[in-house]
């Protein structure tokens, strides 16, 4: 082992995605594995690596860790990406659980059949521009910092970066109304380590194509 941690997923975004955006912010190189059959999934599951039978597997300090969740938690802690206290911890998860909400939306966007895209595409743009974004964008204008808690950039800043970008791939002008937020974009996408992740070659994954669903539904047998 090279003591980079070993990411296990399909070579696209789903739920490793913000996995790999907290690794690069915090400046951690990492290793990947792709799965891209069957029987590597059910391999994982024989030699008892999968604790739930589930992906993503990250392995670190020792660890197999799945369940995105405690994956992010455990990073976010281990780089200082987590506040300075209780309090600040309970309003990084409560951002961040708030942009997984958004973010599910557009996990499960390829998988949806072409005559509901359209639909699910109004989902979005509706739920991002009255419900998500405005909450932020109010978190920002309130307090007049750069960055969501405690003026110091941690885990939160991650996901919403992530999340503005990822909406912004499918509705282009989505953050018209929110020059808080159009301010954050930039000024995150300039900080070293995120600007290294956003360039091409990194190992940033792009927007999920055929061939991801493809994959995805032929190795869980969907």
């Amino acid at each position: 082992m090279s003591g980079k941690p070993r990411l296990t997923y399909f070579n696209g975004r789903g739920r490793m995605e913000p996995v790999r955006w907290l690794l690069a912010a915090a400046g951690v190189e990492f290793e990947e594995v792709f799965l891209e059959t069957r029987e590597q999934y059910e391999k994982l599951i024989k030699d008892g690596v999968l604790l739930f039978q589930q992906v993503p597997l990250v392995e670190i300090d020792g660890m197999k860790m799945v369940q995105t969740r405690a994956i992010l938690s455990y990073i976010a802690g281990k780089y200082n990406l987590y506040g300075k206290d209780l309090k600040e911890r309970a309003l990084i998860d409560m951002y961040v659980e708030g942009i997984t909400d958004l973010m599910q939306m557009i996990l499960v966007f390829p998988f949806s059949p072409p005559e509901e895209k359209e639909k699910n595409l109004d989902s979005i743009k509706e739920r991002a521009t009255n419900r998500y974004f405005p909450v932020f964008e109010k978190v920002l204008k309130q307090h007049g910092q750069d960055f969501l808690v405690g003026n110091k950039f941690s885990w939160a800043d991650v996901q919403l970066i992530e999340a503005i970008l990822a909406v912004e791939e499918k509705i282009p002008s989505v953050l018209s109304g929110f020059p808080q937020l159009q301010a954050f974009k930039i000024k995150m996408s300039n900080m070293p380590t995120i600007k290294k992740f956003l360039q091409p070659g990194s190992p940033r994954k792009p927007p999920p194509d055929e061939r991801y669903v493809e994959t995805v539904l032929k190795v869980f047998k969907k």
